[in-house]
């Protein structure tokens, strides 16, 4: 795996993140297709670029959009 496939992989996720829904792991693994550790890369780039806000709930880790709002 390169950056280039963690960017794509980064782009699937955020197209499904567009729905602006709150997604658990589970389910973005399931409708993604893609490996635990593909999964992984691909929220750590989003997560780097604040893009994505995790939330974990007992066991379970939700991703949802990060909205950034500047004023000024």
């Amino acid at each position: 795996m390169d950056k280039a496939e963690i960017g794509m992989n980064a782009g699937k996720i955020w197209h499904l993140l567009e729905n602006n829904a709150k997604w658990s792991y589970k389910e973005l693994k399931s409708k993604s297709g893609l490996k635990d550790k593909e999964l992984g890369a691909a929220l750590g780039w989003l997560a780097r670029e604040e893009r994505i806000e995790p939330d974990q709930e007992g066991d379970e880790l939700f991703v949802f959009v990060c909205v950034n709002v500047y004023i000024g």
